[in-house]
C-alpha cells in the first residue's frame, strides 16, 4: 500500500498537522510534568536515547526521564515491572504512558509518525532478519499494533527468568511481524483506528489500575 497517496504524501502531513496542534493543546501538561520530573530526581527533565528510524538512520528520541539519571548505563535497554531504576513519578508517568508525550516533538521534526512501527535501538536492530528490516522502510510512530498488543509488556517482561533475552528471541520476532502487516495495511483509517484504540486503552479502567 506504500503506492497510495497517503502512505506517499497525505501521512506526513496529517502527522505535521495534528503534531503542531496536540503540543499546543498540551503544553500546559507538557510544563507542569517536566517541572514534576525535574524537581523529583536528579537529572533533566527531557531523556533523549538513540533510536533507529527509517532508512537505517539514527536519531534521539524524546522522552521525559523516568529512571534515575544514567540508569541506562546500568542495565538493559528494556524495562520490566519492578526495575529499580525507575523513579517514584516515572512509575505514574509510564503507567499512563505520559512519558511518550515529548515524541510529539519528534513527529513535528519528520523524525517519527503519530503511527508507525516503534523504534529500537541500535543493538536489537542488528538482530533484524533482511525481510524484517522493511519496518525500517517507513517512519517509526508513537504508536502501533504491536504497543497495544503488548501493552502488559512490562508486567510479561517481569515474568521471566531472562527479560532480556525473552523480548530479543520472542516478543521482538512478533513485533515485527505484526509491524510488517501493518506497513501492508497503511491507510489513514486505519491509523485513525489505532489511535483511537490507543487513546482509549490509556484512560480504560484496567490499564489504570495498573494490570500492563
Amino acid at each position: 500500500m506504500m503506492h497510495t497517496f497517503y502512505a506517499r504524501r497525505g501521512k506526513r502531513v496529517f502527522d505535521f498537522v495534528v503534531g503542531v496542534i496536540a503540543l499546543l493543546l498540551l503544553s500546559p501538561m507538557l510544563l507542569v510534568v517536566a517541572l514534576l520530573v525535574r524537581l523529583s530526581s536528579k537529572g533533566p527533565a527531557i531523556y533523549r536515547q538513540k533510536r533507529v528510524g527509517r532508512d537505517g538512520k539514527v536519531f534521539r528520541i524524546a522522552k521525559f526521564r523516568s529512571m534515575f539519571e544514567a540508569a541506562d548505563k546500568t542495565g538493559p535497554a528494556i524495562t520490566s515491572t519492578g526495575d529499580p531504576r525507575i523513579t517514584p513519578v516515572g512509575r505514574v508517568l509510564r503507567l499512563g504512558k505520559l512519558d511518550e508525550l515529548p515524541q510529539l516533538w519528534n513527529v513535528v521534526l519528520g523524525d517519527m509518525s503519530l503511527v508507525g512501527p516503534r523504534p529500537e535501538v541500535p543493538a536489537y536492530v542488528d538482530f533484524y532478519s533482511d525481510s524484517q528490516r522493511r519496518v525500517l522502510t517507513v517512519r517509526p510512530g508513537i504508536t502501533d499494533p504491536a504497543s497495544i498488543a503488548y501493552r502488559w509488556e512490562e508486567k510479561l517482561l517481569g515474568a521471566r527468568p531472562d527479560p532480556e533475552r525473552y523480548y530479543r528471541d520472542v516478543v521482538l520476532p512478533e513485533k515485527l511481524a505484526m509491524n510488517l502487516d501493518y506497513i501492508d495495511r497503511i491507510s489513514l483509517s486505519y491509523d485513525l483506528s489505532l489511535l483511537l484504540r490507543t487513546t482509549g486503552i490509556l484512560f480504560s479502567p484496567k490499564w489504570s489500575a495498573g494490570t500492563r
